[in-house]
């Protein structure tokens, strides 16, 4: 019997090390799930990227609007055919990142600041919020609910 508890304790130990580095793991992908979508939908402006983050049903809730994937992709075909189109670069500050069960919500701050000819023209500051699952296809972000903050 002794020799069985210094097993049993190994295997214990090991198996809540593994679920700490999942749980990492899906914390770090969530993070990048985000900072994708930020850059490779509102920065390139491109509606193709939208399935690769976001799931057929996902909304957008920005001050006081409700957007889903349909108005989200007009919006990023008509911006894509202004000109000048200007430079975005996010910042995203992480406030929190919760994981549990194929779920995920995060909390995090949001800075764009939009370039032309590399002059700085405008810096919009968000709040934000969204939730993610798990799919087949891996993490996408279900929800996303947005408030303009005040530059600091």
């Amino acid at each position: 019997m002794k020799r069985l508890n210094p097993i049993i304790l190994m295997i214990f130990c090991a198996t809540i090390s593994f679920g700490q580095n999942t749980l990492e793991t899906d914390k770090s992908y969530i993070k990048n799930l985000i900072i994708g979508s930020f850059d490779e939908i509102w920065s390139e402006l491109n509606s193709k990227n939208i399935d690769k983050y976001y799931t057929k049903d996902f909304l957008l809730l920005e001050n006081g609007e409700v957007w889903n994937n349909d108005s989200i992709s007009d919006y990023l075909d008509k911006a894509v055919l202004k000109n000048p189109i200007s430079n975005r670069l996010n910042t995203i500050e992480f406030i929190e990142v919760k994981v549990s069960e194929g779920m995920a919500w995060v909390a995090y701050k949001n800075q764009a600041t939009f370039s032309l000819d590399n002059e700085i023209i405008r810096k919009i500051h968000w709040l934000e919020s969204a939730t993610a699952i798990l799919t087949e296809n891996g993490w996408r972000l279900e929800m996303l609910h947005s408030t303009r903050t005040e530059i600091k």
